[in-house]
């Protein structure tokens, strides 16, 4: 299996994978955030050709992760398509792969605040949210919740500067309450994990957590405490 490491939510057990994935053994699930398929396709409308490679690249490696895990289940939080007007540009090859995965695993969309579904749920269904084993899954965390929650929308980064060199690392954004997922897509930015826009999301410190050399680091947030200098060179290591 890709590298992964197990990881204690909620009183649930999941496995965080290497490639920006949780999986959750209870339930077979797959769970991945922010695909932002057709991206390039996107910024080559407005003029700025890109190679129009980046959503099979992500379902390349979506494939290989449901593969490896055995996943019966995959459910993507949100923003799956970069917009709404996607479905008109797919091309046939990448809907075929769409509705390729909903035949080997239930595929369940959470509608985002960019993708709008339009088009179909490519075989698979559509939802708000989902709620299992009080555990509530949507794309964007909403401040009053008091349930245990997953999410994404931020595209949390990890930031360092490891001797006097930047290193940027997609990574979790958690406390024992939420958890917020890095983007899957291939053609994705993000956010300093501890940037405010994912710092309020917490009632206080938190952590960004992120596998590299088969261990889970976690760095402190939102409290100030000095990073810890060998997670620092593992993930440079990267």
């Amino acid at each position: 299996m890709s590298a992964a490491v197990t990881f204690d939510f909620a009183g649930q057990q999941f496995h965080m994978l290497a490639d920006r994935a949780l999986f959750w053994p209870r339930h077979g699930a797959l769970i991945v955030a922010d695909l932002h398929l057709e991206k390039a396709s996107w910024y080559a409308a407005l003029g700025q050709p890109l190679p129009p490679y980046d959503s099979h690249d992500t379902l390349d490696r979506l494939a290989a992760l449901a593969a490896e895990t055995g996943a019966r289940a995959i459910w993507c939080l949100g923003d799956s398509f970069h917009d709404r007007d996607a479905a008109e540009r797919i091309v046939p090859a990448v809907a075929e792969r769409l509705f390729g995965q909903a035949a080997t695993a239930r595929l369940l969309w959470i509608a985002g605040n960019h993708d709008g579904l339009t088009g179909g749920a490519w075989g698979g269904e559509v939802a708000e949210e989902l709620i299992v084993d009080g555990i509530v899954f949507r794309h964007q965390s909403l401040a009053h919740e008091v349930r245990p929650e997953i999410s994404g929308h931020f595209h949390p980064k990890l930031r360092l500067r490891i001797r006097g060199r930047p290193v940027s690392r997609p990574c979790f954004a958690g406390d024992n309450r939420r958890l917020i997922l890095p983007a899957f897509g291939s053609l994705t930015g993000g956010l300093s994990a501890e940037d405010r826009g994912i710092a309020t999301n917490f009632s206080g410190a938190y952590q960004a957590m992120l596998v590299a050399r088969g261990r889970l680091l976690r760095f402190p947030c939102g409290n100030g405490t000095a990073v810890d200098a060998t997670a620092s060179r593992a993930v440079a290591a990267e």
